[in-house]
């Protein structure tokens, strides 16, 4: 049955392999699982709920993407769209969360419509192949940018905005050990390395007290407070199209940008496409309107589904148990916490030590997509050259299209060559300018 699902052999790959890999998938992203309630709980939604919404919403959607287009992504609340549903458009902005997500819904529906003229699809095919693996090349750098801060390798600095962390505080420690550690499982190919090293520095964290054992079992919060409480005639008022459209935006370009990224990785992406692209997409928007009903933001690929795929996951199967264990964390959350869950630094800054080195290594295997950039000519090598360091450096997929994009039309028009790019190109490079002038 697995192998009809999935087609295993004709991807090249095993049972084992898939379940090391969703297992290796979910415990780089059980974080959000801690986050998000957090997340949320700023903007006025029952914590507990959001949990519960979280881990149901991001199986659903997960599952949709291993049955629909039979990819090892994990599907979850995306960070950064959480931060602006919370501090930008409620907070900030004075919109109730209920309205706040009833733009949520809106948004993913539009993302569902879209669908069926094949918008997605064409901007997919319209984007230039370079800057398509520069996306690659970008998220890398923003996974091991994440790692490097969660691990506590990396500090803010009043002068020059980051610099080198306490290399002997016990976060960096366990931190650069277990990377020692998984990276030498990972040189020698032995399976499941970044999941082995996951484990690994579970038990040091343990033995260091950088985590404390809290039990394995307890009852699921209720979902009362946030089911389906959103507000779509009040997000539908004319002040808040801008909220919507900017939802709608970021929904697009960080699933076009996570997805090609992920497909690169595992090999599938070919002329600046993938296989069954509408599909994957639709998982994603599906999960959005979803989530919206659960009480929670907007959902995506995760970019950390590149750890699973690194660990060899190459089917849906993977995917499934991804999804499984979003479920089993709604049972098993303290069990789930960790690994997942924070450490409070100096400062109040919290960090993620256990997980912080899977992602670090995961952002190195991603650098092989910089050989593809056609670097010798430079209307290609800027937009990707931007694309690549922005993203990392303001932690953004969609602010690192942007910049690229916009890049790429102004370079080509001016060199003589708008012939070059797809109209396509220039409609969007358009739209993030006055996105930027405007929003």
């Amino acid at each position: 049955m697995l192998e009809r699902l999935f087609r295993l052999r004709e991807n090249g790959t095993t049972v084992r392999t898939e379940v090391v890999a969703g297992l290796t998938t979910f415990l780089t992203c059980a974080y959000i699982v801690f986050v998000q309630p957090a997340v949320l709980g700023a903007a006025g939604i029952d914590a507990g709920a959001a949990l519960t919404a979280t881990c149901l919403a991001s199986a659903f959607a997960t599952l949709l993407m291993a049955f629909g287009a039979n990819y090892p992504f994990a599907v979850a609340p995306a960070m950064g769209h959480n931060f602006f549903f919370a501090y930008t458009v409620v907070l900030a902005g004075g919109t109730p969360w209920h309205v706040a997500l009833g733009a949520v819904a809106i948004a993913g529906a539009l993302f569902v419509v879209t669908a069926g003229f094949g918008l997605r699809e064409l901007i997919i095919g319209a984007l230039p192949e370079s800057f398509m693996h520069a996306i690659a090349v970008g998220i890398g750098l923003l996974i091991a940018f994440i790692g490097l801060e969660w691990g506590g390798i990396i500090v803010d600095s009043p002068g020059t905005l980051v610099t080198i962390g306490d290399l002997r505080s016990p976060p960096a420690v366990l931190t650069l050990a277990t990377l020692a550690v998984m990276s030498i499982l990972y040189a020698r190919r032995v399976p499941g390395a970044t999941l082995i090293g996951i484990l690994f520095a579970a038990v040091l964290a343990l033995a260091s007290g950088l985590t404390r054992w809290t039990g394995i079992f307890s009852a699921p919060p209720s979902l009362a407070p946030t089911f389906l409480q959103l507000d779509i005639a009040g997000a539908l008022r004319p002040e808040l199209i801008d909220v919507v459209l900017v939802f709608l935006a970021l929904a697009l370009f960080d699933s076009i940008g996570s997805l090609v990224g992920l497909t690169d990785r595992i090999g599938l992406l070919n002329n600046g496409t993938f296989p069954r692209a509408r599909q994957a997409l639709l998982a994603d928007a599906g999960g959005t309107v979803a989530g919206a009903m659960l009480g929670t933001s907007t959902v995506t690929a995760y970019i950390e589904s590149s750890a699973g795929v690194a660990a060899g996951g190459r089917t849906g199967l993977a995917a499934v148990v991804v999804a499984l264990l979003f479920l089993a964390a709604l049972f098993v959350h303290p069990l789930v916490e960790l690994v997942g869950g924070g450490y409070t630094g100096e400062g109040g800054l919290t960090l993620y030590p256990v997980i912080a080195p899977a992602l670090i290594l995961v952002g190195a295997t991603m650098m092989e997509g910089v050989r593809k950039v056609r670097w010798d000519d430079f209307t290609e090598a800027l937009p990707a050259f931007l694309a690549i360091i922005i993203m990392p450096l303001t932690f953004s997929i969609t602010d690192g299209l942007a910049f690229g994009l916009i890049a790429y039309a102004v370079v080509k028009i001016g060199a003589g060559r708008a012939a070059d790019a797809h109209w396509i190109v220039y409609l969007i490079a358009g739209l993030f300018v006055l996105r930027y002038a405007f929003l």
